[in-house]
């Protein structure tokens, strides 16, 4: 495996585009046929083509360039350049302010004190956008773009005065936590510590209990993939100092990662008594979904069905892991590439776990392609379940090898 290669920003931005017009590759394909005046390369050709691109593996020519851009109806720096106006972002159409706001945002870059509400709520716009974006194509195309809009964001807010400056300093502990969160999905330990430190503390210079909790579940959940569960026990149970003052969503969130937690040192009981109140908690945050935070859009009862697929691969259940995860897989968008990716090696493993081989292997196959592109963390699962099928002297192990070989973890 390899951890050197990055994915090229302009690839990045190409492949949101196509994300966020819904388009497969074999969609994109026929859009770029129809948009030529003469004729292209046979489609299975055309396709291999603009996944190269799309990986970076290849930049466009001129001709597909123009052609790109033709399908999509942006122009080249939209697509393949980094818009520097207003703010830096990939060029996604729900993110082009209009005419008035685009003149707000100017403004204020260039006199911070002039920031309103418009350009603050479309700034938490732009990294609510930025985050559905990262479940499809992962963090490490996003990762620097996120720095340079937080880098602007930062000149805005100190430039905030009176009601708006708390909104606009937790907008930036919002961006900490999208950064931290890239980085250790980056694996950057170090540097997800200090932006989530970073993050808490913005989070109470603004008085945002819920997103102060939320770093704090962010920090356990960090803890407990690096093997950390005692710390992860303590940081959830931290979180929870802020009830009162939070979300159910949140407080689930808390009370998920601390049943994680001690099923991580076999604490079973503890474990199936934690994860039964966050269960409760969810269900009480789905609900009323509007008044759960926006960071917590993913977070919702199918989600935590993987969660407690987690746990219970950690106390050692495959048969009741693999349910979980299945139930909660069959409710995650195909968009959700990088958690697609994660919990589809867990359920690998809840398969081989209760002896199926054969169902290891062909869920691990399934979720290889996307497991190289978005998700280390799944790569790593996926190479534990080849070593375990070959210590049983299974077939198959040098299968799933190979499909992940290249691999950019």
């Amino acid at each position: 495996m390899t951890g050197t290669t990055k994915t090229p920003a302009w690839a990045a931005r190409l492949l949101a585009a196509r994300n966020a017009r819904g388009w497969s590759q074999r969609d994109l394909a026929r859009e770029l046929i129809k948009a030529s005046d003469k004729p292209l390369t046979e489609l299975p050709n055309l396709i291999r083509r603009i996944r190269g691109h799309e990986t970076g593996e290849h930049r466009p020519d001129a001709f597909y360039t123009q052609l790109y851009c033709k399908a999509f109806g942006l122009t080249e720096d939209q697509l393949f350049g980094t818009v520097t106006k207003p703010v830096p972002a990939i060029a996604l159409p729900t993110l082009a302010p209009d005419a008035d706001l685009y003149e707000r945002i100017t403004r204020a870059i260039d006199q911070p004190s002039r920031v309103d509400a418009a350009t603050v709520q479309w700034l938490e716009h732009c990294l609510a956008e930025h985050r559905r974006v990262e479940d499809t194509i992962g963090s490490r195309p996003l990762l620097p773009l996120i720095h340079a809009q937080l880098s602007t964001v930062a000149d805005l807010a100190r430039g905030v005065r009176g009601p708006l400056a708390d909104r606009a300093v937790a907008v930036l502990a919002q961006y900490a936590q999208f950064i931290a969160w890239m980085c250790h999905d980056s694996h950057r330990h170090a540097a997800a510590l200090a932006w989530y430190d970073r993050s808490h503390a913005w989070a109470l210079d603004a008085g945002d209990a819920a997103l102060a909790a939320t770093t704090l579940n962010m920090r356990a959940h960090q803890a407990w993939s690096l093997g950390d569960a005692p710390r992860c026990v303590r940081l959830a149970e931290a979180s929870r100092w802020h009830d009162g003052r939070t979300t159910p969503g949140v407080q689930g969130m808390a009370a998920q990662m601390a049943g994680r937690g001690h099923a991580q040192m076999g604490e079973a009981n503890l474990a199936r008594t934690r994860l039964a109140e966050a269960e409760e908690l969810i269900r009480t945050a789905a609900e009323h979904p509007e008044d759960e935070p926006p960071w917590m859009y993913f977070y919702d009862e199918g989600w935590f069905l993987m969660q407690r697929g987690m746990a219970e691969l950690e106390l050692g259940d495959g048969r009741r892991a693999a349910d979980y995860l299945e139930r909660g897989l069959s409710t995650l968008p195909e968009h959700y590439r990088r958690d697609r990716a994660w919990y589809g090696a867990c359920l690998a493993r809840a398969h081989l776990m209760q002896g199926d081989a054969e169902a290891a292997i062909a869920t691990a196959l399934a979720v290889a392609p996307d497991a190289k592109e978005v998700n280390a963390y799944a790569v790593t699962e996926l190479h534990r379940t080849a070593h375990d099928l070959a210590a049983r002297g299974a077939p198959g192990a040098e299968v799933i090898r190979s499909s992940l070989a290249g691999s950019k973890s």
